[in-house]
């Protein structure tokens, strides 16, 4: 069974692989968001073909189904999305997404221009040498964008706050009573507002800054929670929910993130997520580095996040919080949520008596999700 042109929205992991012999024809595009480059073979008579478009999407599907068929084009995923591959899947052309990082280019070129990038692609589609990132329907994708807008807020708001404290410690207020950023905080913030006018007029901007950034913020909370509770995730929430520290916003984020779970393996997922060790090896010498970090940042923050919970003492009764959260999951998922938490403690306890660092042992705990610590399918 070949690929199968035509069903916008589905990634080519829910299909076999394509069979580069059903194509005739084969297309590398160099997509920017003005211009697009593209660079077709006719495997038939070897010819090949070359085109400049702007960037009306409508120009680059004609030109590609004006080609002789089958054909199959692909270009790297990017900022430009994904709106030319469904175009291009709802047009009868097949389509694959390549990954950057993936390619494989020659060290010795020096020289890049859009037309060489195409005619590289091409060339690799060709090939077989082509690997395809797993492409989110348009609703996975939304999702997704509203996650990542509350990441960005909230590093926004770490930014201004970070302003606003060191600001007031310039004229030597340090605060030390308490946590950080709760009311009594904010309280004793507006107490040192006074002064010349210069420093009045910096400290309303910035305060007011943080004030925007957390309503913003709070608004984002709340829509991604109404979300959580009735989509296409909810049952992966719920079930992501049995694990500690992982509550509503955590688990929406990573079942956006991740989508389809049933694409990774217990070894593959740590690889995806960037929780596996760098190795620099050659010959009889061997050397590992930390983690690779090359994988999805968002997800991989939100589980070292999480993993800390796991230091705390278990208890086999779960708190209130806790159980409230196993309530909305079914048994099977519960009873793998608690394996896991005990497991992870456990994890936790080994690397405490190993004398591991804190940081390296919350870091190499989520990792053990590669053991199957991950919420039940």
């Amino acid at each position: 069974m070949g690929y199968q042109p035509g069903r916008a929205g589905l990634s080519i992991a829910e299909f076999w692989r394509p069979q580069l012999s059903d194509y005739r024809t084969f297309v590398g595009l160099d997509v920017h968001a003005r211009t697009i480059v593209g660079s077709a073979l006719d495997a038939t008579t070897g010819e090949v073909l070359r085109h400049r478009f702007g960037c009306d999407l409508s120009e680059v599907v004609a030109w590609t189904r004006s080609l002789p068929g089958p054909q199959i084009a692909t270009y790297e995923a990017g900022p430009t999305g994904f709106g030319l591959y469904r175009r291009l899947l709802e047009s009868g052309t097949a389509c694959v997404v390549a990954a950057p990082s993936k390619l494989q280019r020659p060290s010795g070129d020096r020289v890049r221009t859009d037309a060489r990038d195409a005619f590289h692609l091409m060339r690799l589609l060709h090939l077989d040498e082509i690997t395809a990132v797993t492409v989110p329907s348009v609703e996975e994708e939304t999702a997704r964008d509203l996650v990542r807008s509350r990441e960005d807020t909230r590093q926004d708001l770490m930014g201004v706050r970070h302003r606003l404290s060191r600001l007031l410690l310039r004229h030597g207020f340090v605060y030390d009573d308490g946590a950080a950023w709760t009311q009594k905080h904010d309280r004793c913030l507006r107490e040192h507002r006074g002064g010349d006018l210069a420093f009045m007029t910096a400290f309303d901007a910035n305060d007011e800054t943080v004030v925007q950034a957390v309503a913003r913020r709070d608004r984002l909370d709340k829509a991604i929670t109404a979300m959580a509770e009735d989509s296409p995730f909810t049952p992966m929430v719920n079930r992501l929910g049995c694990l500690r520290g992982i509550s509503t916003l955590t688990g929406f984020a990573l079942a956006v993130e991740i989508t389809d779970w049933h694409r990774f393996t217990g070894s593959t997922i740590g690889a995806y997520l960037a929780l596996v060790p760098s190795e620099y090896s050659s010959g009889q010498s061997r050397q590992l580095g930390g983690i690779t970090k090359t994988g999805n940042t968002h997800a991989r923050r939100l589980l070292v996040e999480a993993a800390w919970h796991h230091r705390r003492d278990y208890r086999p009764s779960p708190s209130s919080v806790l159980q409230a959260r196993w309530d909305k999951a079914p048994v099977a998922a519960q009873l793998r949520g608690q394996a896991g938490n005990e497991r992870l403690h456990h994890q936790w306890v080994a690397f405490t008596a190993r004398k591991k660092r804190p940081v390296v042992a919350n870091v190499a705990s989520p990792a053990s999700w590669r053991a199957g610590a991950g919420p039940s399918r």
